[in-house]
């Protein structure tokens, strides 16, 4: 059988009292920690990364996003809808057209860090 797939265990059940309230003293609440995992969530489809990843560099309205990533601004504008729903980009009107940025640093560094991630 291969264990790769079994997570190793300890041979002796000893408790750390002091490594847990430690712990404990630092988790969030469950309220936050699951706001972070609807976080996340939100960066496990593939199209809304695709559009993060064009507006790292540069701010851009929904017919260039449509063109570079070959869909339709139909679809551009849902995924822009819940990506604007949960804070990760911003937009701005010019005349007629609505320019969509990244909301701030923190979505450019999570993105970053992401990518630095997969690349090691």
């Amino acid at each position: 059988m291969n264990t790769n797939y079994y997570a190793e265990k300890c041979d002796d059940t000893q408790i750390h009292p002091d490594l847990i309230n430690i712990v404990k003293e630092k988790m969030p609440d469950e309220e936050k920690l699951y706001d972070l995992a609807e976080l996340f969530k939100i960066f496990g489809d593939s199209t809304r990364i695709r559009i993060l990843f064009v507006l790292l560099g540069a701010e851009v309205c929904v017919c260039d996003l449509a063109q570079t990533l070959n869909m339709t601004q139909s679809a551009i504008s849902h995924q822009l809808k819940i990506l604007k729903q949960s804070k990760l980009i911003k937009n701005r009107r010019e005349g007629k057209s609505i320019f969509y940025s990244l909301a701030d640093s923190h979505v450019r560094t999570i993105i970053s860090q992401g990518m630095n991630h997969i690349n090691e």
